[in-house]
């Protein structure tokens, strides 16, 4: 076996059980999980039409690069999306099996191991998981870059040392982020793109979040920034998925765009790697990015929960309303953010994910310490129930 396989850290749900191992809730009250970032709003019929209609697909290999209807609509709906020219749904645009198998992927075939150095893969940190992972087996050093609420949760590019620049072969961005819910400014993309300019390295932005946020406050994409500062998509490829959006993370469905260069060396990876999509799930897939009515609806029943939930919340702890996505990021009274998880389940029949669970120690600090990952992705009532809970408890 692979030793690095080694080096890769319990994933976070995995410390959750053992956190919670030999703990009782308490009886008669029922569970509500606010700790896994899945989408519980129900899917769209017509997606489930879709997929039913093209059942026949199902009788043939799919071409990993994908049908051009998929490829046209995904570019289509990026251009509509962020007002931006539309990329060349040939060379620019790459369907994938959702957004996690390709931010995994990615490192795979963009880290170069050849070379006189241990290449560095720049992670924000708090981080999602994969981002280190992929760093680790493709044979990297995971750097990581402290998000706090000293920088906006966004992450502190000027203190990384220069000789680890030197060495950095590849930075995953994510904004909306994951667990924060913080979106990079403008000028956040510019010392980034200015960054990458000086030190070749490729940028990896994960947008997964981007079709949940609040009024008409869109959030910034990655090659949105590179436009409005005139500039090519050189060394930068966005990641994209139906789940969040679409309500369809079993559909796995997503998509990769960007520099044209990249994506053609990551389509002779992805050739090899064998993970063509199902030309029934391309079908779907073209139609859910061709629709915007559902997603305005998605919205909405977020808008409704984070506006029910966040002022109840804000009473007993210290959190506010994120930029986007669908996470509240809490931080929790005395600091202590693992005990205050098994207090949580012990006496409210509450999961949340504590933060220092979704980061690593870095330069003298574990930025999630103190934090809990709230998911408002339980129906209203539910979201609303919990809330409640927490109050009370913390009241008490």
């Amino acid at each position: 076996m692979s030793p690095r396989l080694s080096e890769l850290h319990p994933y976070p749900f995995q410390k959750l059980r053992q956190l919670f191992a030999g703990l009782a809730a308490p009886a008669g009250l029922g569970h509500i999980n606010l700790s896994i970032g899945e989408p519980k709003h129900p899917t769209p019929e017509f997606i489930k039409d879709a997929l039913v209609a093209n059942f026949a697909g199902l009788s043939a290999y799919p071409a990993t690069q994908g049908s051009d209807d998929l490829r046209s609509s995904i570019s289509d709906w990026i251009a509509q999306r962020y007002g931006i020219t539309a990329p060349n749904p040939a060379s620019e645009v790459l369907p994938v099996n959702g957004s996690r198998e390709a931010l995994f992927a990615f490192a795979q075939a963009v880290i170069n191991t050849d070379v006189p150095y241990k290449p560095v893969v720049l992670s924000p940190n708090p981080f999602y998981q994969i981002y280190e992972g992929a760093a680790l087996l493709a044979g990297a050093e995971p750097w990581y870059v402290n998000c706090t609420a000293e920088t906006a949760f966004q992450p502190d590019w000027d203190s990384v040392p220069e000789d680890v620049w030197a060495r950095t072969q590849l930075v995953y961005v994510c904004s909306p982020g994951n667990p924060t819910g913080a979106v990079a400014k403008l000028a956040d993309w510019e010392r980034l793109f200015a960054l990458s300019d000086r030190y070749g390295f490729v940028i990896a932005s994960d947008e997964c979040y981007s079709e949940i946020y609040f009024g008409n406050d869109k959030p910034l994409g990655g090659l949105e920034a590179a436009a409005k500062l005139g500039r090519s998509n050189e060394r930068l490829v966005m990641f994209s998925s139906l789940s969040k959006r679409s309500n369809v993370p079993g559909l796995r469905s997503g998509f990769v765009a960007g520099d044209a260069k990249i994506l053609e060396q990551f389509l002779l990876y992805r050739t090899y790697h064998g993970c063509a999509m199902s030309p029934t799930v391309q079908a779907a897939s073209a139609a859910a990015w061709r629709d915007e009515a559902h997603v305005q609806d998605n919205r909405e029943q977020y808008t409704a929960k984070f506006q029910a939930v966040t002022t109840k919340l804000a009473s007993v702890l210290d959190v506010s309303l994120p930029d986007a996505a669908f996470y509240l990021w809490a931080k929790v009274p005395g600091g202590d953010d693992l005990a205050f998880a098994k207090r949580l389940f012990t006496e409210a029949h509450i999961t949340v994910l504590p933060g220092s669970y979704l980061a690593r120690e870095a330069h003298g600090v574990n930025p999630g310490a103190g934090y809990i990952r709230i998911a408002l992705v339980a129906p209203l009532a539910e979201c609303i129930e919990g809330a409640e809970r927490i109050v009370a408890l913390l009241r008490s």
